[in-house]
């Protein structure tokens, strides 16, 4: 092709969204084919006589839309004719389950290409990752997970660790094999939805512990085992779903005693584990010989590759593990096994972990400063706001009146397993809305729950 120049306006939009607008005509009338490679950012910003903050910006939001990839060292290329899928792949933007904690996503152009080149990588194998593979992931993925759960302390033997299609169906597959129906499951008194949702399903009885700002009340544990005989203990440790509270160091240490002296197993769902920068060290560090820990990759990598890292108890526990699993779904994924492993061994993943975790910071700051005279609890790396409403508000008017904001929030109904549900709510601050969305959306959460009702 010609090199391609495009024209800019001195007035109008922004130049780099002008840039973007000028790619997509391109793709439309044809001057700019599938897998043609645009001017090298320099180049383009002298030719233009911009700077190249603004090309770059611009090339980003290209990508952003779709209409073109980038790859570190080789160049940006278009990526396909958006005239054909434009409204599709709008649908399936739009398609996002806003009653789940999202995590931030990343928009930093570097770092999407990072990505974008494992994903191309791995599809060069891609007939082989079509086949049925192992049940709980191969050697490769195996020493990925290793890698990975090291970030937590964690060095089991390979034989006790299983590639899993997200924590969700683990712990389905867990508590089909340590309990049947009717048995007790024991678990915070507030928790997380799925577990619940699983406990129902299997015919479960699930009893909620009281704790207080350190964890579950050792004393409540230690009952709840001697009145209802459990077969196992669900905990949430480390910022918990939805509360953002942590479990202490010493509270780990007096919940494995615990468990130890009566052989209580435990799955610990360690979903938020890795986001912050010193976290606790993990419960089976303390109790290995007992607990389950779920090493989920949907918060701090993407909720999309539907993969978890479990450590079992005992190679032989892994093995029914693995047994349960096959009748559940198989297998994981190999195509995200594959992504995953790539991301893990060339750093990508942890790149994406650090986004994360600066800008949930980031986010929770924002909170900080608009829902000053709120009443809630979080932390700097919490991925949402736990937060109790005032007297005479109720949390459906509140839900009803914050529809259509792009922030997800869910009543303290989903969450509550004793008693009746506070007036409370789990208010995400992450997903796709933008830093300045979300300060406008919590504005708006701000004025509702400062104004008396009826006024």
């Amino acid at each position: 092709m010609h090199p391609w120049t495009p024209s800019l306006r001195r007035d109008g939009p922004a130049r780099y969204l002008q840039l973007a607008d000028a790619i997509a005509e391109g793709i439309a009338d044809g001057v700019l084919g599938l897998g043609d490679r645009l001017p090298p950012q320099r180049r383009l910003a002298d030719r233009l006589g911009i700077d190249f903050t603004t090309v770059s910006r611009g090339y980003a939001e290209a990508q952003r839309r779709g209409l073109v990839t980038s790859h570190v060292g080789r160049g940006t290329f278009v990526a396909r004719d958006r005239t054909h899928d434009d409204a599709r792949e709008t649908r399936r933007r739009a398609d996002v389950d806003l009653t789940m904690n999202l995590p931030p996503e990343p928009q930093d152009p570097n770092l999407l290409a990072r990505m974008q080149d494992g994903l191309q990588a791995v599809s060069s194998n891609l007939i082989d990752l079509l086949r049925y593979q192992s049940v709980t992931g191969g050697q490769i993925d195996k020493e990925a997970a290793s890698t990975w759960l090291s970030l937590r302390g964690l060095v089991p033997s390979l034989d006790r660790i299983a590639v899993t299609p997200g924590a969700h169906p683990t712990m389905l597959a867990i508590l089909m094999s340590l309990a049947a129906p009717g048995d007790c499951l024991l678990c915070e008194d507030v928790t997380y939805p799925g577990l619940r949702a699983i406990a129902g399903r299997l015919g479960l009885r699930v009893i909620g512990l009281p704790g207080d700002r350190e964890g579950i009340c050792p004393g409540a544990l230690s009952e709840a085992i001697h009145r209802h005989a459990p077969k196992a203990l669900y905990l949430n440790p480390t910022l918990q779903n939805p509360t953002t509270r942590t479990i202490t160091p010493a509270r780990r240490e007096r919940i494995a005693e615990i468990i130890t002296a009566h052989h209580l197993p435990l799955i610990e769902d360690d979903a938020y584990g890795f986001i912050p920068p010193h976290p606790p060290a993990p419960l089976a560090a303390f109790a290995p010989d007992l607990v389950w820990h779920i090493g989920g990759l949907a918060k701090c990598i993407g909720a999309g590759l539907r993969l978890a890292y479990t450590v079992a108890p005992s190679s032989h526990a892994a093995r029914d593990l693995a047994h349960q699993l096959k009748t559940i779904s198989v297998m994981p994924s190999p195509l995200m096994m594959a992504l995953a492993t790539r991301w893990i061994t060339d750093g990508t993943a942890d790149r994406i972990r650090r986004f994360v975790r600066e800008e949930t910071l980031a986010r929770q700051a924002i909170a900080a400063k608009v829902l000053t005279g709120a009443t809630y609890e979080s932390e700097p790396h919490a991925f949402n706001v736990w937060m109790e409403l005032p007297e005479g508000l109720s949390r459906a008017d509140v839900i009803g009146r914050m529809a259509g904001t792009g922030v997800g929030i869910m009543p303290a109904d989903a969450f509550t397993v004793t008693g009746e549900p506070s007036e409370s709510l789990r208010v995400c601050l992450g997903g796709q809305i933008s830093r300045s969305e979300l300060h406008d959306a919590l504005g708006l959460l701000a004025y509702i729950t400062s104004t008396p009702p009826g006024t």
